[in-house]
């Protein structure tokens, strides 16, 4: 059964959806949707599990996937253009695969539909055994969770799901169960090995990122005919934060260049 994600809207125009990645949240994709705004209109989905989002005991690419579909339903969009980021490209390319007429396009960002390992649950554990109840304050908070964790780890990102509710904090994030889902979330569903979506595609990568390399481009090609491929220098994982006006000039071109395509 799709979940009814919370989701914030801006602009007006062709229809896209961002899908951020795990950890994340719609509002992490504020100043890309506003940037766009003038020529789209831009949802921006808080998935199962994460933000303002209902929660729930399960999260695979299939439900993902269903409840971007359910939210593409419940406002009627035709065939909007899908961008996802890491978990959000995943969700992004499920969709795309098993509801290829539902897609009028796929962006994905900085990842593959492919196995890794993972390299977020140390994360997990380090935001699960912090000492929440004793916590005075937010500062507190992020010191304990920096020095649990390795030194370039993304701690001002982590925060973000930080939320104080009367006198105590926690996190917006379901700790519990994307933590029990989490190798399901490090793979890609085996069942759309050998599915096939024709429509445009866009593989944007960060040139300082080990998730989305060119020995990925034939499996990528196998399940996406028409993707082209793009590399952002000076990003690493969250190309969004590292480069956002690189990304915006890319993801600007592409959209722009599939319109055109869409009304001919």
């Amino acid at each position: 059964m799709p979940l009814e994600l919370a989701f914030e809207v801006v602009g007006s125009g062709p229809p896209v959806v961002i899908l951020h990645g795990l950890f994340g949240a719609g509002r992490n994709w504020t100043h890309v949707a506003q940037s766009l705004a003038a020529n789209y209109r831009i949802y921006l989905p808080d998935a199962r599990n994460h933000g303002a989002s209902p929660w729930a005991p399960s999260m695979s690419y299939a439900e993902m996937a269903q409840d971007a579909l359910a939210l593409i339903e419940r406002e009627q969009l035709q065939r909007p253009f899908v961008v996802g980021h890491s978990m959000g490209g995943k969700t992004a390319m499920t969709l795309a695969l098993s509801h290829p007429q539902a897609v009028g396009g796929v962006a994905v960002i900085d990842i593959a539909p492919e196995s890794y390992a993972g390299q977020f649950s140390s994360y997990m554990s380090a935001m699960r055994n912090l000492d929440m109840a004793g916590a005075a304050g937010r500062h507190e908070i992020r010191r304990a969770l920096a020095e649990s964790l390795c030194a370039d780890a993304p701690v001002d990102f982590l925060m973000q799901n930080l939320r104080r509710e009367r006198d105590r904090f926690d996190w917006r994030l379901n700790l519990l169960a994307t933590g029990l889902c989490m190798r399901d979330l490090c793979d890609f569903p085996a069942s759309l090995r050998n599915a096939r979506y024709d429509g445009p595609a866009l593989f944007i990568a960060g040139a300082e990122s080990d998730y989305l390399q060119p020995a990925s481009k034939p499996g990528i090609r196998a399940l996406f005919p028409g993707a082209e491929f793009q590399r952002i220098a000076d990003a690493g994982h969250w190309v969004h934060a590292d480069q956002p006006d690189a990304l915006l000039g890319g993801l600007n071109d592409w959209l722009c260049a599939v319109c055109a395509l869409a009304q001919n």
